[in-house]
């Protein structure tokens, strides 16, 4: 065969391994519940929009435009309306091949080598990734209970401009952080547009969680909906309808619209999907939406039973608001990373904190669950034979006193 790997170019990624079937407790990822996809749904929608617009098929975009399938960008506009405070014509958004292209766009736009880039202390490891490889610098803002350090932030921005340095954007995820799950309160949001203001700073809004919410549970406007000249804003169906359908949104002024278009190369997002997800989502998105809100919150609450039982006072759970992701912290001087391969070799997959976190100084001992996916009694089994694991490694949790066998 001919030996290719001398003509690749410099900065390549590491090579992918091949393709393993999943193992048994799968606690990675964003992928969601198997049997709340409403296959039938979808398979109606599908009918019904082929029959009516299959024929636009035969032209690129449909020959409606490059942004995307306007039913899909008019649902978007009425549901960011009502449930999230934005007031967006279609005009301004663009359907992306999920929300992950949404900051691969934004990245693209505004980054260069050497940049610095505020996020969330512990954050979306897809965008570190991506920030990194531009070459940004990562400054990590404090996080609580409630999310974003307001007084932290503002000594941040006071230091770099003492400095001399104007972060290029704040990227956050104010509503269902991840993987903390937290909701950023008014108040703070508020706070965090008069600092972006007051530095120049523009505000990255990642809101592909926005949509699960436990019953109760109110989140406040969306920041884009507070100040849409200070913000962009990103969001996602991936994780309320179905991932693999790849389908999110940008939601921008023209002005940032016009520049991200030339950006995407793509040909455009598959308009089959948009036409599919639109059919459906226009009738059955919010009674879909809480029914998989109550699945999922009855998954999250096994699974904190599950690390209570197995790990008892070891483990201190950071509890969500809605979402798909428990970020738990287990004591001092245990190291996750160190627990990955005898975890891999007992068909256990989870995220170790420092893949999720500016610095592995503060989250070496902490990792993510995603209890979206398995059922109840495989979180259970799951959990347990992680702590059996972690403490066949660490001598944690300790068996006995705090942990019933």
């Amino acid at each position: 065969m001919f030996d290719y790997s001398t003509l690749f170019s410099e900065g390549l990624p590491d090579p992918a391994p091949r393709w393993a079937p999943i193992p048994r407790y799968y606690f990675v990822g964003g992928n969601n519940d198997p049997e709340q996809i409403p296959v039938e749904g979808l398979i109606e929608a599908a009918a019904s929009v082929l029959r009516r617009d299959g024929s636009r098929l035969a032209i690129y975009g449909l020959g409606l435009g490059p942004q995307g399938y306007p039913g899909l960008r008019r649902f978007v506009s009425d549901k960011s309306r009502r449930q999230r405070g934005i007031e967006a014509p279609i005009e301004d958004i663009l359907i992306t091949t999920g929300s992950g292209q949404g900051i691969d766009l934004i990245s693209r736009l505004l980054l260069n080598p050497g940049d610095t880039v505020l996020t969330e202390e512990f954050c979306y490891q897809g965008a570190l990734n991506r920030f990194r490889k531009l070459g940004a610098k990562l400054v990590g803002m404090k996080l609580d209970a409630d999310g974003i350090v307001i007084e932290a932030l503002a000594r941040q921005l006071a230091e770099l401009k003492a400095r001399g340095i104007r972060p290029k954007f704040i990227y956050t995820i104010p509503t269902i952080q991840n993987p903390t799950a937290s909701i950023l309160p008014l108040d703070r949001r508020h706070a965090l547009i008069g600092l972006a203001r007051d530095y120049g700073v523009p505000v990255f809004e990642d809101e592909c969680y926005a949509d699960l919410l436990w019953e109760g549970v109110e989140a406040p406007p969306a920041l884009y909906a507070l100040d849409p000249g200070q913000v962009i804003h990103i969001g996602s169906f991936s994780k309320s309808l179905a991932p693999a359908l790849r389908l999110g949104y940008l939601i921008a002024g023209w002005d940032i619209i016009s520049r991200v278009l030339p950006l995407k190369t793509d040909g455009g997002t598959g308009a089959l999907d948009q036409m599919i997800v639109a059919e459906y989502v226009s009738r059955h998105f919010d009674s879909h939406v809480t029914h998989l809100n109550a699945v999922l919150r009855g998954k999250l609450d096994t699974m904190i039973e599950a690390v209570a039982r197995e790990f008892g006072a070891a483990a201190e759970c950071w509890l969500p608001k809605g979402g798909i992701f428990l970020w738990i912290r287990l004591p001092n001087g245990v190291d996750v990373r160190k627990l990955l391969k005898p975890a891999a070799e007992a068909g256990i997959a989870f995220n170790p904190g420092p893949d999720w976190a500016v610095s592995a100084d503060n989250s070496s001992n902490s990792l993510r669950l995603c209890f979206a996916m398995p059922d109840r009694l495989t979180i259970r089994a799951g959990v347990a034979e992680l702590a059996r694991i972690c403490h066949e490694q660490t001598g944690i949790p300790v068996r006995g006193g705090n942990v019933p066998r």
